[in-house]
């Protein structure tokens, strides 16, 4: 019987790269899976690949940015297949600039489906999965969220799907319900589109790689684990740590410009950008 055997998830952009893979290794898992991706062609060829192995798919073109729409995706899950006990938030935009020639519209255009796509699907499997008393999310961050050159807006976004993802599991955590965050490293178009990563990353690193992660994730085999960002790049796995306080903490009554600048000269020492500390 498979990780996911009985199990009926929602993933979505799982039409090509990443999310395809992850769909596609679900599946084989035993879940029965709703396909969501904008571009209905390649979604349509996941879904079949799935139902000609003998699982069960289901198809949507909605888009994550609706709130309506990502409202309709879950229900789309409910309807076929009784429950939601699984969403993957893969649906993403990303794209470089440098921060004094970024555009307006392609800023609110990747936050609507990076930050609000994450936050309305979730929404609407929350109330499905609280109902039930249980369910499992994963969202989809990226090492950009430590500060990414030429990708503020995609950095920024992922800042915050990872600061959501926190806050969701503060929340859900004793109601049944597991949300972690997940940032992977492969070869897709998002990569093929990006200078900085198509020269430091190997065409090796498929997105099948990373797909047993996620369903792992989604499996009753990872009961417990809720609450973390999770990175995987090629053979190497490990977890981020949170944002937290650095040592050491000074204490004055009051604080004033030359209290300020001697704490800087003596023991508050800066560091340079993670993206520059880093290898993301």
């Amino acid at each position: 019987m498979g990780a996911l055997q009985g199990k009926a998830v929602v993933i979505t952009g799982a039409g090509r790269g990443l999310g395809r893979e992850y769909a596609l290794h679900a599946a084989r898992a035993g879940a029965a899976v709703v396909v969501n991706d904008v571009y209905g062609e390649p979604a349509r060829e996941v879904a079949a690949l799935i139902t000609e192995a003998g699982g069960r798919a289901e198809v949507s073109t909605r888009s994550v940015a609706d709130a309506g729409e990502a409202a309709e995706i879950v229900d789309q899950c409910v309807r076929a297949f009784g429950t939601i006990d699984g969403l993957v938030n893969n649906a993403g935009l990303n794209y470089q600039a440098p921060p004094w020639d970024d555009d307006p519209a392609r800023v609110r255009a990747l936050v609507e489906v990076n930050v609000l796509g994450t936050m309305f699907t979730g929404m609407a499997a929350l109330r499905v999965m609280r109902e039930r008393g249980s369910g499992v999310i994963v969202n989809v961050a990226s090492g950009a969220l430590l500060g990414k050159r030429g990708g503020a807006a995609y950095s920024a976004s992922k800042g915050a799907v990872a600061s959501l993802t926190y806050s969701w599991a503060a929340d859900l955590t004793e109601l049944g319900i597991r949300v972690n965050a997940i940032s992977p490293l492969a070869w897709t178009r998002m990569v093929e589109a990006d200078r900085v990563e198509r020269a430091r990353l190997s065409r090796d690193l498929t997105p099948d790689l990373a797909a047993p992660l996620v369903t792992f994730l989604l499996s009753d085999r990872s009961a417990g684990v809720s609450g973390q960002l999770i990175r995987l790049r090629g053979e190497k796995l490990h977890l981020v740590r949170q944002h937290s306080v650095k040592e050491p903490v000074l204490t004055r009554p009051h604080w004033d410009v030359e209290d300020f600048a001697a704490a800087f000269d003596g023991e508050l020492v800066p560091e340079s950008p993670p993206a520059i500390r880093w290898k993301l």
